[in-house]
């Protein structure tokens, strides 16, 4: 009997996995030229050319828009700093509503509130996992300034309809692209859709520049705003004839030159970069397709799907065996992976207790007249509870030898699945 390895039996991956190998010479000789330059960072916060950040900045900013086929890129150091940036610009004020979906990384729905925002949660896909456009249209009201789509996993939110729905009602789309850069829906890049795109170029994505972020938008009023959030926006409010006050205070999110530096190497293999854990997403796919109970990610019509995390469904009655025992029998026989993603946002504590401490010391509640409890968003919750599990594309390099030990590990464990079901209890503690 071919024993599992969770049993006691022999795992098929029993050697270390390499990781990705993100950084090269390219990034190496970049940066070291950047500190040859004696300028680290170009930035001034008060009026002047270094408002707008040194050269290199510069330089990537208008290559990322030359890459991506928009007007404006603002850098940022972070896909957060991003995200709140973005709330500044549209003018979000207290007690206006932002819907946003509760699958996606927190910093997403902690965006409204550093101005007061209430943010709304809207249910996801069952397909894509992405926010659902017919979930959004319930979730307007007359206080709701934006909609948050995030392209999650990799894959582009149906973003078309919600820019139309966002114009029908004179809001704003919000695109957090963090984990697909080069997504596509019919034809145009994710990021690019909505009236501001955020993306992340955080250590563990597709490109990235160890911490970092960029901000697209063709509309130049929110361009300038970006900008001046980005850097202590009330030293030149006079300067640029900024009518417009709110949110026009000091932050410092500004991208350093030696940044700059490795983002423009990366661009300039950003094709390769995800085409591999593209091809590598696509592999698993069919390894997994022809077995029941196992659902892989889906891919909708005239949309690119560029894999930040690979993730598939899992049918437990189907398989027949709980997924946390099926997960933890690949992990022993050395296929990582993890179940759930996150745990629906909604279930955080700042929304669970709705309470913060103001600057007088005293505590105010989070939208007292909204309701944030579990069965609120039941797709979100189902995937999250009983049929996710993910594997982190982005994070290994995997040759074709693997991947067929990849293969072996995925279909011994389902071969040899109910020698695991009278060892779930086992397992299970």
């Amino acid at each position: 009997m071919n024993t599992l390895a969770i049993l006691g039996g022999k795992p098929i991956i029993d050697y270390p996995l390499p990781l990705y190998p993100s950084i090269g010479k390219k990034e190496c000789d970049a940066v070291m030229s950047v500190i040859a330059s004696g300028s680290l960072s170009g930035f001034y916060g008060s009026w002047g050319d270094e408002f707008w950040g040194g050269t290199t900045i510069k330089q990537f900013e208008q290559r990322w828009s030359e890459r991506f086929h928009i007007k404006h890129t603002i850098s940022v150091n972070s896909n957060t700093s991003g995200l709140i940036a973005a709330m500044g610009a549209i003018g979000l004020s207290p007690g206006d509503e932002v819907i946003v979906p509760p699958t996606t990384m927190s910093a997403t729905v902690m965006s409204p509130l550093f101005y007061g925002g209430i943010p709304i949660f809207a249910d996801i896909e069952d397909e894509t996992f992405c926010i659902d456009p017919n979930e959004v249209r319930k979730k307007i009201t007359s206080k709701t300034k934006a909609i948050i789509a995030v392209n999650i996993f990799g894959h582009p939110a149906r973003l078309s309809e919600l820019r139309q729905i966002a114009d029908e009602h004179g809001i704003y789309l919000i695109e957090d692209n963090a984990q697909s850069p080069l997504g596509m829906e019919a034809g145009a890049y994710t990021g690019t859709i909505g009236h501001i795109g955020v993306f992340s170029l955080n250590y563990h994505k597709h490109i990235h520049t160890g911490e970092g972020g960029m901000c697209t938008t063709n509309d130049d009023h929110l361009a300038l705003r970006l900008q001046m959030i980005r850097n202590h926006a009330e030293n030149i409010v006079e300067p640029v004839h900024m009518s417009d006050l709110s949110n026009m205070i000091g932050h410092n999110m500004r991208m350093t030159e030696m940044s700059a530096a490795v983002g423009l190497a990366q661009l300039e293999d950003a094709d390769m970069h995800i085409d591999r854990r593209t091809r590598l997403a696509e592999s698993l796919s069919s390894i997994v397709a022809e077995l029941p109970g196992l659902t892989p990610p889906a891919v909708r019509e005239n949309c690119r799907h560029i894999y930040y995390v690979w993730t598939m469904k899992y049918d437990a009655a189907v398989v027949g065996i709980p997924r946390d025992v099926f997960s933890k029998a690949l992990n022993a026989e050395g296929f990582p992976n993890f179940t759930g993603y996150i745990r629906p946002l909604y279930m955080l504590p700042v929304f669970q207790q709705r309470t913060s401490i103001g600057r007088d010391g005293f505590p105010f509640i989070l939208a007292p007249h909204i309701r944030y409890e579990w069965g609120m968003c039941p797709v979100a919750e189902r995937l999250y509870s009983e049929e996710f599990i993910c594997f982190e594309t982005c994070a290994y390099d995997i040759s074709s030898e693997i991947l067929s030990d990849f293969a072996r590990a995925i279909h011994k464990v389902y071969e040899y699945r109910h020698e695991l079901a009278s060892a779930v209890i086992t397992v299970s503690d």
